[in-house]
């Protein structure tokens, strides 16, 4: 079972998008790596009336934590650093706290008083014996599945994040019942135009061959940008980049509303290959026929026109 720790208002926004998706809580709970009663008591607490919003629970959250927080004295916590700062471990703090005061303050609440303290500047963490189990309350997304030499997405210009051009794109993997193939998925930003591909391994150098294969047709001006997770199959990255002369930006770990345009459209081929499905059944011909339909499907959010009207600028008679 894994322990508890308390939500950051990432997650919460993780949750929310992922909750859109139609995912489970127990998928959800295997998405940010925490238990799935975390999930399942979060939604629970935090839901409104127009259901789970992720600002929402986090002042919800924050409300009940300051009023636990209230219920401790400022002597109390006065007196827990001063024995941090003898290197008194919190498990030693909580249990004579206990026996002398009478109060009842875990060793889980003081490891959260140490991480905030942290996050503001302090050094109370550093009187903790164990830094790596630290490190392991801090979170895991702090270091893990990051790869080398990556931009962030923090760096990415203005023009990426509103939207103003065609020819950024956000890259990820849609997986089957089995670890391989897996369909390859990219999608325009501005547009929502989706390229679909197969990989028949899910390795780095499968990956690089069909998102070039898929993008160097277009033309410069329609291929300006990639943006993907973390995720092991990007480790070649640079050399997409430098193949189809274009920026490739990653965003943060465990952070899928950051290429939430993707993630949308990874949503939309549910409908046409199932979680049950096995992609080892699935035609190269099938794949097509899916990409069609998503890119000739009039969008509410372009003004009802199609992906494939926006992105070549063309206006398309529809029949059925």
């Amino acid at each position: 079972m894994r322990p508890y720790h308390q939500l950051t208002q990432e997650q919460r926004y993780q949750i929310s998008v992922l909750l859109k998706m139609r995912h489970s809580q127990v998928e959800i709970a295997g998405i940010l790596h925490v238990h799935r009663s975390t999930i399942s008591r979060e939604v629970k607490r935090n839901r409104g009336g127009r259901g789970y919003r992720p600002k929402q629970a986090q002042r919800l959250a924050q409300e009940r934590h300051s009023k636990g927080r209230l219920r401790i004295s400022l002597g109390t916590w006065e007196r827990v650093e001063r024995l941090l700062k003898q290197d008194w471990s919190p498990e030693q703090i909580s249990a004579r706290l206990k026996k002398e005061q009478k109060v009842h303050l875990s060793p889980e609440w003081i490891y959260q008083h140490v991480y905030a303290d942290h996050c503001a500047g302090g050094e109370l963490y550093r009187h903790l014996r164990s830094q790596k189990k630290y490190r392991k309350r801090l979170g895991k997304n702090d270091r893990r599945g990051k790869l080398p030499f990556c931009t962030s997405i923090e760096e990415r210009p203005k023009v990426i994040e509103e939207r103003k051009r065609l020819g950024d794109w956000e890259i990820d993997t849609v997986f089957g019942t089995k670890r391989a193939p897996v369909l390859l998925t990219l999608t325009d930003r501005k547009s929502r135009l989706a390229l679909l591909g197969k990989l028949p391994e899910y390795t780095a150098q499968a990956t690089t061959e069909e998102t070039v294969r898929l993008l160097a047709p277009l033309p410069p001006e329609k291929a300006h940008s990639l943006t993907s997770d973390h995720g092991k199959e990007f480790a070649n990255h640079q050399q997409i980049a430098q193949a189809l002369h274009l920026k490739y930006y990653f965003a943060h770990p465990y952070a899928a509303w950051e290429r939430g345009t993707n993630e949308n459209t990874n949503g939309l081929l549910r409908q046409y290959f199932p979680k049950k499905q096995d992609f080892q059944e699935v035609t190269d011909e099938a794949i097509q026929q899916a990409m069609f339909k998503l890119n000739f499907r009039p969008r509410k959010c372009l003004a009802f026109k199609t992906p494939f009207e926006v992105f070549f600028k063309l206006s398309v008679a529809l029949t059925t």
